[in-house]
């Protein structure tokens, strides 16, 4: 900005939901706002808030027709995230508002306060009483509360508001942190192990690109048990000691509280957690701790890749193969990408870590390697057992293993009694009345579900149709399978979205000296439990059967994963039935051999222009049923794309009925990534203005997962 021109606009983008909206708007610009002020704004006939996304000396309009902010909010957001909401925006064809919304405060931009008390000076009493008088007044509890002064109000207020009365209390508002729980642990209280000569080289390497204050984006390929946590610490430390801030991204925290634990009992009160399952007053207390410097490490799910954290120096995404990092929402951001991007921006090390990373980290990224376990001891054998010829749902070999091994996990993917009803006598099966889909059989809730939009009705007794009580219950899912192990005699311990929160159960089965820990795919994640001798995977190709270019990967990912569970702590064996014994992901799972099997794997994908040789966008529009609403829309989002250069467009096509809304979708391979992001957001604009399409509602997906 040129000198003697003092910025006396402020650019603002009001945060509404609309996708037609094209800001910034000019304002007059208060004193003292800068880029990432938070502003209260009339708009549109309304009050809502806003962001400063820039500043400038002049507008278009003339002065007097620009409108003055109504008040500034007590919040800002770093401008470093206003810059990453509005490539956000770009990059998943989105809205800023809706970007941004997911970097403003928890909870709001108020302050939170609560009734504290403090003792007055010594000596200074109610009217007309001496200290000495009063003292002989006091109850028990009074005593108890002077004794405990200050304190938080709380439950006391009434007992505190007769002592403020009798001038022995003050009582006032004041910022109150809510502290969670795990983050009371004093720094330091866990001596640091020490390093492997793999994990001292590693690290090096880490220490050295940290060091250099720019932006290296490294790839930690470690197998399971190969201490990559403790490298996250020590690069963490390391950025630390150079001035900077860390996030920590791990894939879902209920799953992963070991490396949580260790965050905290290695750096203390300077570890703030991010996660939903705080309330938002701890959330909010732990984002102002962030934004004011307190805390200088961040460690959480995707989201907290948002932290407010100044002077980045290292982010750390653990478990980078993870689907969870993929957001639903929009914006369908994945914490992987945004993560790349912010560490760029910020001139940070990006460590992305993983026994079983994607091709596309592998293609992109410097590859560290850690290839043995900390302990020494070897990964476990795996023996692949062939279920083409045997109907029962485990292999006698499986059934002899459960009752050899005091500890075993199992994993099926696919939770529930039974995968569907079906009438014996007339064929009908059970479907979910608002979505193209089978209901799936709960025994112990009495009910069938649909695991897609949530619908139940109970089990019935008889056919509807014929009347027939014949009705056969095929396929097996946890519920089942656990009932038929615990009729062993088994302590099972159930792992699924129906059995509960996770941590009471790993808790439990951590505890009990004999058990099985059954579950979905969340029983290959993460945990350290160092006395499981036996993993067993039954029906390890069931993923291979979705229609998905990942299912080749997420399949060796399962298997791998889950074997890593096996053998840690002792001697270990992983047991794994398939109906595709020759699959090669499974054989290359089964070797430990992920080198051979990524190799294959981005071999196969060039060959069919695949990520990461190529980009995907999908875009999904969604109508009420039997209006054809959906068909006609994606049909006009495919007109209006026309052929973007460089790019290769698939469909319309119809996908099955959602929660009582026909969809279509357009899939587009793009060798231009910026150029065709920007034309399908565009195509899709013109499709959502057009009136004929008031009904449908467009989704579109960039790097679908």
């Amino acid at each position: 900005m040129m000198a003697g021109h003092v910025p006396a606009i402020a650019k603002v983008e009001p945060l509404t939901t609309a996708r037609a909206l094209r800001g910034p708007f000019d304002y007059l610009r208060p004193e003292g706002v800068e880029v990432g002020a938070l502003l209260r704004v009339p708009f549109a006939g309304r009050e809502v808030d806003g962001v400063v996304v820039g500043l400038a000396a002049h507008s278009e309009l003339p002065t007097e027709r620009l409108a003055a902010p109504l008040r500034v909010l007590d919040r800002s957001l770093p401008a470093d995230l206003v810059d990453l909401a509005g490539w956000m925006a770009r990059e998943y064809c989105s809205t800023f508002a809706r970007s941004v919304g997911l970097m403003l405060p928890p909870g709001g931009t108020r302050e939170r306060t609560a009734l504290w008390a403090e003792g007055v000076e010594p000596g200074v009493t109610g009217p007309g009483e001496a200290e000495s008088a009063v003292a002989p007044r006091l109850t028990e509890n009074q005593r108890a509360l002077l004794a405990s002064l200050p304190r938080f109000a709380g439950h006391d207020l009434a007992a505190l508001r007769r002592l403020e009365r009798r001038g022995l209390v003050a009582i006032a508002a004041r910022a109150h942190r809510r502290v969670v729980e795990h983050a009371v642990v004093g720094a330091g209280s866990v001596q640091p192990p020490p390093l492997t000569p793999a994990q001292a080289a590693v690290l090096g390497e880490v220490e050295a690109a940290v060091a250099a204050g720019g932006h290296e984006a490294l790839l930690l390929q470690g197998v399971t048990g190969s201490g990559k946590t403790e490298v996250y610490l020590r690069a963490a430390g390391a950025a630390l000691q150079r001035g900077g801030g860390a996030i920590v991204l791990v894939p879902e925290i209920a799953l992963t509280p070991q490396i949580v634990t260790r965050f905290v009992q290695r750096f203390g009160d300077t570890v703030a957690v991010l996660h939903s399952r705080l309330s938002d007053g701890e959330r909010h207390d732990e984002w102002l701790r962030l934004r004011r410097g307190e805390a200088r490490v961040c460690v959480g799910p995707r989201s907290a890749v948002f932290a407010p954290l100044a002077d980045l120096g290292l982010i750390v995404v653990d478990e980078e193969h993870e689907a969870s990092y993929k957001h639903e929402g929009d914006p369908r951001y994945d914490a992987r990408g945004v993560a790349a991007r912010r560490a760029a921006q910020a001139g940070a090390v990006l460590v992305a870590g993983s026994a079983t990373p994607r091709p596309e980290s592998v293609h992109a990224l410097r590859r560290l390697r850690l290839p043995d376990r900390v302990d020494g001891r070897p990964l476990p054998p795996v023996e692949v057992i062939d279920m083409r010829d045997t109907a029962a749902a485990l292999h006698p070999r499986v059934l002899h293993g459960l009752a050899d091994e005091p500890k075993a996990i199992v994993l099926l993917n696919r939770r529930g009694w039974s995968n569907f009803l079906e009438c014996r006598s007339c064929g009908r099966g059970w479907r979910c009345p608002d979505c193209d889909v089978a209901l799936v059989l709960h025994r112990a809730a009495g009910t069938m579900a649909c695991h897609h939009c949530g619908h139940r009705e109970r089990v019935p007794r008889a056919c509807p149709d014929c009347g027939s009580v014949s009705l056969a219950r095929h396929g097996t899912g946890t519920e089942r399978l656990g009932e038929e192990l615990r009729a062993l005699g088994l302590a099972i311990f159930r792992l699924d979205a129906d059995a509960g929160a996770a941590g009471p159960v790993l808790a439990a089965f951590a505890a009990a000296p004999r058990g099985v820990l059954l579950g979905t795919q969340v029983v290959a994640k993460g945990h350290d439990f160092p006395d499981v001798g036996l993993g067993v995977v039954v029906d390890a190709d069931a993923t291979l059967r979705f229609p998905d270019f990942r299912a080749e990967e997420r399949t060796f990912a399962l298997v791998t994963q889950l074997a890593g569970r096996a053998g840690r702590g002792r001697s270990g064996r992983v047991l794994v039935q398939t109906l595709e014994p020759d699959s090669p992901a499974i054989a290359a799972a089964a070797r430990h051999d992920a080198d051979a099997f990524l190799a294959g794997e981005l071999a196969r994908r060039e060959a069919l222009r695949y990520p990461p040789f190529s980009d995907l966008i999908r875009v999904v529009c969604s109508a009420p049923e039997h209006t054809g609403g959906a068909a006609a829309a994606a049909g006009a989002v495919r007109e209006a794309l026309g052929e973007p250069p460089g790019a290769q467009v698939l469909g319309p096509a119809p996908l099955f009925r959602l929660r009582r809304r026909e969809r279509s979708q357009l899939v587009v391979k793009a060798s231009d990534r910026a150029g065709t992001i920007a034309a399908v957001g565009t195509a899709v604009a013109r499709a959502d203005a057009d009136r004929a399409h008031r009904a449908v509602a467009f989704s579109v997906d960039v790097d679908p997962q």
